[in-house]
C-alpha cells in the first residue's frame, strides 16, 4: 500500500536488519521518505520495495566515522538508531557500538538542530549486570540521555517475527538434534513482542501520537519462560524433543568453545544474560510506558510462529503442527 508523502524525511541507522526492514515499512505507509543509513548500502536493495518509487533509499553511513553520520542526518526531520549486536567481532565492540554509536548519533542529530531522536535499547539494559552487553546498553542510553535529555528510548523484549534470531535458531536446532538446552533451567522469563507491534510502536513515537521523551517497555501479551518458549517452538514444528536442563556453569563452558565460530551459536555473555528475567517492570506498567499504554493491541506468539516456522516441520506448511 502507497501511502501519499507527507513531505517529511527520517534517517533510520541500521536499517537493513530484522527490525529494521519492519519499521521502513511501518514509516513508508505513514508517508515518511526514509534514509536507510548502512554499511553497506550495495546489500540494502530489499528495502527499496517497502515503499513507493523513491521513498526508501539506503546511504552510507558508520557510526564509526563522525563525518558519515553528519552527512546521514543532514536534512532530516527525525532520525532513528537501531544499530545493535548480539557478540562482538573484531571493531565491532559492545562499547563502539552500542555506547559510542550511540553516542555519536545523538550529536549528529543535535548538531543539524533535529528534535526527534528515537534510540531502540533492550530489556535488560542495567548498569549492574554480569552481562557486557546489557551494561553496554545501558551506558548507550545514558549517553543518548545526556546528549539529548529529549529522545525517546524504546526498550523491546525479545523480539520475534519471520526473519528472527531466536526463534528461527531453535527450529533449526530442533529439527537437526535429538536435544535442546535450557540453558540456567529453563526458568528465565521472556516477554516475546512482535515485530509488526514494535514497528508500530516506532510510528507512533515519529509521529507524535504519544509522549517523547520517554522511555518506553515493549513486551508482548504473555510472560514465558525459556522452556515455555521451546515447548512451543518444538509443538509449532511437530517433533517430540527431550527438552534437556544446562546449568549456567555447564553452558559457560561449553559456550567458551561455541563462541569461537565465525557465527557463534552460543557466547559466555549471552549465558550471563539469559541469568536474569526479560520483562516489563511493573513501573512501566504503572505508567503506561508500554504498548497497552500507546494503543497497540499486543500480538501473541501462537498467532505468528506458525506463519513462518512451518518450513521446519518434516513436510513442511502441508504438515498439521501438532507433534508426530
Amino acid at each position: 500500500m502507497v501511502t501519499m508523502p507527507n513531505g517529511k524525511i527520517v534517517t533510520v541507522f541500521g536499517g537493513s536488519g530484522f527490525v529494521g526492514r519492519h519499521i521502513i515499512r511501518a514509516l513508508a505507509r505513514r508517508g515518511w521518505r526514509v534514509r536507510a543509513a548502512v554499511r553497506r548500502p550495495d546489500l540494502a536493495g530489499h528495502l527499496q520495495p517497502l515503499g513507493g518509487p523513491g521513498q526508501v533509499l539506503p546511504i552510507q553511513a558508520n557510526l564509526r566515522y563522525d563525518w558519515s553520520v553528519e552527512r546521514a542526518v543532514e536534512g532530516a526531520d527525525a532520525v532513528i538508531n537501531l544499530v545493535g549486536i548480539l557478540y562482538e567481532s573484531r571493531k565491532q565492540s559492545f562499547t563502539a557500538v552500542h555506547e559510542d554509536g550511540a553516542r555519536a548519533v545523538a550529536e549528529a542529530t543535535k548538531a543539524a538542530g533535529i528534535s526527534s531522536l528515537t534510540h531502540m535499547s533492550a530489556l535488560g539494559s542495567d548498569p549492574q549486570s554480569s552481562s557486557d552487553y546489557a551494561r553496554s546498553k545501558a551506558a548507550g542510553e545514558r549517553a543518548v540521555r545526556e546528549v539529548m535529555p529529549e529522545a525517546t528510548i524504546v526498550r523491546p523484549s525479545i523480539v520475534f517475527g519471520p526473519e528472527d534470531m531466536f526463534f528461527n535458531q531453535f527450529a533449526w536446532l530442533a529439527r537437526m538434534l535429538p536435544v535442546l538446552p535450557l540453558i540456567s533451567w529453563g526458568t528465565t522469563k521472556f516477554q516475546p513482542v512482535y515485530v509488526g507491534d514494535v514497528a508500530a510502536a516506532f510510528g507512533k513515537v515519529l509521529d507524535g501520537e504519544v509522549p517523547a521523551g520517554v522511555t518506553y517497555e515493549l513486551g508482548g501479551p504473555q510472560v514465558k519462560t525459556y522452556k515455555q518458549c521451546l515447548e512451543q517452538i518444538v509443538e509449532v514444528v511437530g517433533r517430540k524433543r527431550l527438552l534437556l536442563p544446562w546449568p549456567a556453569p555447564l553452558a559457560k563452558f561449553d559456550a567458551w568453545f561455541l563462541q569461537m565460530l565465525p557465527k557463534p551459536l552460543l557466547t559466555i555473555d549471552q549465558v550471563r544474560l539469559l541469568e536474569t528475567d526479560i520483562i516489563v517492570s511493573d513501573a512501566a506498567i504503572a505508567e503506561q510506558r508500554t504498548l497497552d499504554g500507546m494503543d497497540i493491541s499486543a500480538t501473541t506468539l501462537a498467532a505468528v510462529l506458525p506463519t513462518y516456522l512451518y518450513r521446519f516441520r518434516e513436510h513442511g506448511q502441508f504438515q498439521s503442527h501438532r507433534p508426530a
